[in-house]
C-alpha cells in the first residue's frame, strides 16, 4: 500500500519542525500545492517564550501558547491560546484539505490537542486522499496520534541530529512519488 500519512518525529529541539518545513518549500518549488499550518518557537534572547502558528497558504500567524498568556489549558509554562489555534492552524488543515495537493500539520501534540476544533481537522486530513506530512509528538500517548501511526497507509520516520539533513530529500522524494 502507498504510504501517503508520512509522520516525522523525535526529541524535542532535534529539528523536526525544520524539516517539515524544508520538505514543504521543495514540494512548493515542484509546482505542489502545500497548505496547513507549522508552528515555531518564539525566543526572546535565549529564553523561549512561545509558540507561533502559521498558516502556510496565506502567512497569517498568531500565538500557539506564551508565558504571558493568561487563559486556555496550561502546559508547562505556557498556556494554550485556543482562539488562535481554531482559527488559524485547525482552519489552515481544514482549507488545506479542501484546496491543496498536500497538507502540512506541526504539531499533532498536547498543546493542539485540546482543540476539537483542530482534531477534526486533522481526522479530515487523515481520512481524505492527501499526501499528509505531519510532526507528532514523540511521547504523547493520545489516541488521535495512536491512530496515524497505526494507519496501513502511514509511514514513521525519527528525526536524529544524523539523518535530518537527509531526510527532508527522502521525504521529498516519497511525496513526489505519491502526488
Amino acid at each position: 500500500m502507498q504510504k501517503r500519512v508520512l509522520l516525522l518525529t523525535g526529541a524535542p529541539s532535534v529539528g523536526k519542525t525544520t524539516v517539515l518545513i524544508k520538505t514543504v518549500n521543495a514540494l512548493k518549488a515542484k509546482g505542489i500545492s502545500v497548505g496547513g499550518m507549522i508552528s515555531r518557537e518564539v525566543r526572546e534572547g535565549n529564553v523561549r517564550i512561545g509558540f507561533e502558528i502559521i498558516d502556510l497558504t496565506n502567512s497569517k500567524h498568531g500565538w500557539l501558547a506564551h508565558v504571558n498568556q493568561r487563559t486556555g489549558p496550561q502546559v508547562g509554562k505556557y498556556h494554550v491560546n485556543m482562539e488562535d489555534l481554531e482559527k488559524i492552524g485547525a482552519t489552515a488543515i481544514a482549507e488545506a484539505v479542501e484546496k491543496c495537493d498536500a497538507v502540512a500539520v506541526d504539531e499533532i501534540g498536547p498543546m493542539e490537542l485540546f482543540s476539537q476544533k483542530f482534531k477534526q481537522a486533522v481526522k479530515q486530513a487523515l481520512e481524505s486522499k492527501k499526501l499528509v506530512l505531519a510532526v507528532v509528538h514523540a511521547k504523547a500517548r493520545e489516541p488521535l496520534i495512536n491512530e496515524a501511526k497505526q494507519r496501513d497507509d502511514a509511514e514513521t520516520f525519527t528525526v536524529t541530529l544524523a539523518n535530518r539533513d537527509k531526510l527532508t530529500e527522502e521525504l521529498t522524494k516519497h511525496a513526489l512519488e505519491i502526488l
